[in-house]
């Protein structure tokens, strides 16, 4: 415990640095509170470095309804946290500390430098502006309540237990995505200690896991301009237009992770899933036949492998002959229309059963987490502790890839702290009796 003269009160102590804790610790201190800043690590931000292929994909321009149609289980939900803080917020934060930006495909919104680090250090140093303290290598064990108010936390800093005063506390911990970066779910213990529900943390935005050997065949494989759809219990539920790629274990890339969400939950109801892969999604069955036959012709003295690189990657063509069962040395002319018709029907659906998922190592966001039925969406108070607010992943709120988690979580703290310091200053303003 700390000796009463080593104390120091907080107005807030905020757990977790990353994007959420960044932005709720800088926000509360610029409206006057002061803020400790906790993180587990020994440097902040570690999961913000490797959003993006290391790029940081900051937010996306596209309009609020666009965001709602992208976010599980309810996007509706984050309106008044989007009306709080939005992409251009975000954007003009950054901006002020030298950050350029550059919207890309889909409204993807890039530091103009590619460098997640620049992200970083510009948040950091906004942060470090308003004065908030922060501790590293430090982790918050237990949220300290006295008659449902909260009176402080008790961290492990060093192997050293600490006991620190304050009467507000933002979670700000994230989810078990990515866990080397120091997201283990340890917010989900600290709420659930106090009450709250958790909805079962699982992966999101995570590669699928196919049985055979097909996917290992074509292991580096990338696929643009395709259609996958995923099949549930012989029922097609959702598709995905886009890219896709092949790795040993079975199937990742854009399309394939937002795909995903379906398909582990599906999974661990113990449901049958396969994605069908439609390799020519510009043309219907019969012009693709269309197409087939006109190139028959056109090479009829050609080798039928090599008739095969005008339709395919190379890659994929031993993988269609043999799955065809077809002679790829036999002439183009020699191609009876039985076989042509399987090799069209192969290329508009080409399939695969998923058996499983990788897991949190491997997944971008997690799903689950503490229920918003229980944390008030106007202010990211929780209904049930007093001054105990919710930001980011931790929350039961995920999303597509495009930007939208990260605004998620600035949305949010932004949204938090402010409330939170609102809140104080009532408090520190209401006449004593």
């Amino acid at each position: 415990m700390l000796k009463k003269e080593q104390a120091k009160a907080y107005d807030v102590v905020v757990v977790g640095a990353g994007p959420a804790g960044l932005i709720a610790a800088g926000r509360a201190a610029e409206l006057g509170a002061r803020v400790l800043l906790v993180e587990k690590m020994r440097s902040a931000g570690r999961k913000l470095l490797i959003t993006g292929k290391g790029r940081c994909n900051i937010s996306n321009d596209a309009h609020q309804s666009t965001y709602f149609k992208n976010i599980f289980p309810n996007g509706k939900y984050l309106k008044p946290a989007f009306g709080a803080f939005f992409s251009k917020d975000i954007i003009q934060l950054l901006a002020n500390e030298g950050v350029e930006t550059t919207v890309e495909r889909g409204g993807r919104i890039f530091p103009t430098s590619n460098s997640a680090l620049e992200v970083l250090n510009a948040l950091m140093s906004w942060v470090k502006k308003r004065q908030v303290n922060i501790i590293y290598s430090s982790k918050v064990e237990q949220i300290l309540v006295e008659k449902n108010q909260i009176t402080g936390v008790r961290i492990d800093r060093n192997g050293q237990s600490e006991t620190v005063s304050s009467p507000a506390v933002i979670i700000c911990t994230g989810g078990k995505s990515y866990p080397a970066t120091g997201s283990t779910g340890d917010g989900y213990q600290l709420a659930g200690q106090l009450g709250h529900s958790i909805q079962p943390a699982r992966p999101a935005l995570v590669p699928l896991i196919t049985s055979g050997n097909m996917a290992a065949e074509l292991q580096g494989l990338s696929l643009k301009n395709v259609n996958a759809s995923v099949w549930i219990d012989n029922k097609k539920v959702k598709e995905e237009f886009g890219e896709m790629l092949f790795a040993h274990y079975g199937l990742t890339g854009p399309i394939i992770l937002t795909l995903s969400r379906l398909v582990v939950d599906a999974l661990d109801q113990k449901k049958q899933v396969r994605i069908s892969i439609d390799l020519k999604p510009a043309l219907d069955e019969n012009k693709l036949d269309a197409r087939l036959i006109r190139d028959l012709d056109a090479n009829g003295k050609k080798q039928i492998e090599n008739i095969f690189k005008e339709w395919l990657p190379s890659k994929l063509i031993p993988v269609f002959l043999n799955e065809l069962q077809i002679d790829g040395k036999k002439q183009g002319h020699q191609m009876n229309s039985k076989e042509r018709r399987k090799v069209m029907l192969l290329m508009k659906n080409l399939t695969f059963d998923v058996t499983d998922y990788r897991g949190f190592k491997e997944a971008i966001i997690t799903a689950g987490g503490v229920s918003t039925s229980e944390i008030d969406s106007k202010t990211m108070q929780s209904k049930l502790i007093k001054n105990l607010y919710f930001a980011g992943e931790v929350i039961d709120l995920d999303a597509n890839t495009g930007g939208y988690n990260l605004q998620i979580a600035y949305s949010t703290a932004w949204l938090a702290a402010t409330s939170l310091a609102k809140n104080i200053i009532e408090t520190a303003e209401a006449p004593k009796n």
